[in-house]
């Protein structure tokens, strides 16, 4: 992944937009999406592969690699320009404790997740599973062993879906620049990648995801990612596959920030400011933030895929556990409004964000103002309000331009975000235009 203060990979692919999709901002609820469909599949193909996606919202991200031993982020082989040969040096000290993945994948099952996606070859070139196409991998090295299985398995017993995430980019094979001006080294380079592609499609059982990453310096031709997802989908037909190999698929893949698209997206966004770990990296995301970011993501019909970095020896690090096992006590009780959540065009307010299934819309207040919560704009008739998930009842008034639901609690009854289930009579929609242009207004010098 991109480090954030480098220019976003966004700008190096050239296929995203960088709007902001904040809870508040009166933004376009969809951004233009790259085309109809995949390029290798039928839009029906896809939906039907699709299903349990957009149920499950929301999913794990693991960057784990050489650089996790270095603490000092996933990027840190470009960013202090360390030499290959002294930064291959770390194969013989990456010997993580036996099956950390199980810890990895019951912190997620805690959290609410329903998938994860696990670096199995990040740009330094290193790959965690078991190879015939180089000894630079786990098994090979002093690992001894096969990362990607262990991860593979304990993700399967907890009932996770199972995504590899796969860097195009290497700046350890010998190729993986120069194949962008010598054709023989392209080729060479490019039969390398579809060759590790096969054998993880090949060798683990059923994969769920396929998540490539930054194809620089190769375009899509080049690539040959029409042929290469062909073999995928042969291999793995119902496999999801990201928009990352510069050809559109089935989802595409805002960065650091949360935009809705008209194509199925997820918004991949790390808990402080670093994919892998950092061990100097205090920014790190609060619940509320946490919990705020996933509402937002199923309000507009889209996936979060939040990241942990574990640490060299897999252990994840106090801070991540610690947030997650919060958020995981706010999905105990809140969790359908997450995966049962439809497309909401409620969406404009600065204490509260929004959800939706049916005629309910879920009023998500993370910004408790006491005993009277107002939202304007909707031009639906309430018909009932309650606290959800407890359902005891709460009095509203609508006027023309907002309702109030009041005698609510001074305190907000949970500490990261309370939720108001609101039954309306027909689907719900918010016009604040209306508000703006047709609210009385009065004279000056009142």
């Amino acid at each position: 992944m991109q480090s954030s203060f480098k220019p976003s990979r966004r700008a190096l692919l050239g296929t995203l937009g960088v709007t902001a999709a904040s809870a508040a901002l009166p933004v376009s609820l969809f951004a233009q999406a790259e085309k109809s469909g995949p390029t290798t599949s039928t839009v029906a193909d896809r939906d039907r592969r699709m299903k349990w996606w957009h149920e499950a919202r929301f999913g794990m991200f693991v960057h784990f690699g050489l650089y996790s031993v270095l603490g000092r982020h996933e990027w840190a082989m470009e960013e202090e320009g360390i030499p290959v040969a002294e930064y291959q040096q770390l194969a013989k000290a990456f010997n993580p404790k036996p099956f950390a993945a199980r810890a990895w994948a019951k912190l997620a099952k805690q959290a609410g997740m329903k998938y994860m996606v696990m670096t199995t070859k990040h740009h330094e070139g290193f790959c965690n599973f078991d190879t015939k196409l180089t000894n630079y991998c786990a098994p090979k090295q002093a690992a001894g062993r096969d990362l990607v299985r262990e991860y593979y398995e304990a993700a399967r017993s907890e009932g996770m879906h199972v995504g590899f995430y796969y860097s195009l980019m290497d700046w350890h094979h010998p190729d993986g620049a120069r194949c962008a001006t010598d054709e023989a080294a392209r080729r060479r380079f490019v039969d390398y990648i579809h060759g590790q592609v096969r054998e993880l499609c090949t060798n683990y059982g059923k994969l769920d995801i396929l998540w490539y990453d930054v194809a620089w310096p190769l375009s899509a031709e080049q690539w040959e990612s029409v042929k290469m997802n062909k073999m995928v989908r042969q291999l793995q037909p119902d496999i999801l596959i990201n928009n990352r190999a510069k050809i559109p698929e089935d989802f595409t893949t805002p960065e650091q920030h949360i935009q809705a698209f008209q194509e199925p997206w997820e918004a991949c966004m790390t808990m402080n400011d670093s994919w892998g770990y950092q061990a100097a990296d205090d920014d790190w995301k609060s619940p509320k933030t946490i919990v705020r970011n996933l509402v937002t993501c199923a309000r507009g019909y889209g996936n979060y895929l939040l990241n942990i970095g574990p640490k060299g020896d897999g252990s994840i690090p106090d801070e991540s556990t610690e947030i997650l096992t919060n958020v995981g006590r706010w999905m105990d009780r809140h969790a359908p409004v997450i995966h049962e959540a439809e497309l909401c065009k409620v969406r404009s307010s600065q204490l509260a964000n929004f959800t939706r299934n049916g005629n309910k819309l879920y009023i998500h207040v993370h910004f408790w103002p006491g005993q009277t919560v107002s939202i304007g704009g909707l031009t639906n008739k309430v018909l009932s309000a309650k606290l959800y998930p407890d359902g005891k009842p709460v009095t509203f008034h609508q006027e023309e331009f907002r309702v109030q639901f009041m005698g609510l609690p001074a305190i907000s009854p949970d500490p990261l975000v309370t939720v108001l289930e609101v039954e309306c009579d027909g689907e719900p929609n918010q016009d604040m235009l209306n508000i703006r242009k047709n609210r009385k207004r009065e004279g000056v010098g009142i």
